[in-house]
């Protein structure tokens, strides 16, 4: 199946499209069947418990900083939760009471599930670690000269000039 994107008369709107289109790419490549495959022992009320961790995901890349965003955010996202394949999203209280019921057991299997999915999708694993990797963990801008070692041109926000200066 390729994915298509394009445009609908019908009067929708959404600021997650990125998001449908994302997760579109990981069911078309199956990237979270690791989640799909956890057991779960819990009851089904509406969503499968593993559902309900995809929607935990979804919620941490549609920029919710705790569960109780998920209802302001995603709730009302009915279109997008059916592109999804899901009638609506959980609520927030849903997702919470299926998190708090995960036993140590359980979370370790999440955590390789997840670990799992990352490196799928990370830069990181397909890297040639045998060159080198600069890393700068410098913040302060500082001045420096045109024959400086791959120096570039940049800007300064929080740098104060002189009166007069420019």
């Amino acid at each position: 199946m390729e994915i298509e994107i394009g445009t609908t008369e019908e009067l929708t709107n959404t600021e997650f499209a990125p998001l449908a289109i994302l997760f579109a790419h990981y069911q078309q490549n199956n990237q979270l069947e690791a989640l799909r495959k956890l057991e779960l022992p819990m009851r089904q009320r509406g969503l499968w418990p593993a559902d309900k961790l995809v929607q935990v995901l979804i919620s941490v890349l549609a920029g919710c900083k705790t569960l109780s965003e998920v209802n302001l955010r995603l709730k009302s996202e009915a279109l997008l939760a059916r592109v999804l394949g899901w009638a609506a999203f959980a609520d927030q209280s849903s997702l919470s009471r299926t998190l708090e019921a995960l036993t140590v057991k359980e979370i370790g299997a999440l955590r390789e599930s997840v670990t799992a999915i990352r490196r799928l999708n990370s830069p990181l694993e397909k890297r040639d670690w045998r060159k080198m990797l600069w890393l700068d963990f410098d913040l302060t801008g500082l001045p420096c000269g045109p024959l400086a070692e791959a120096s570039q041109k940049g800007y300064f926000g929080d740098k104060k000039m002189p009166e007069g200066g420019s």
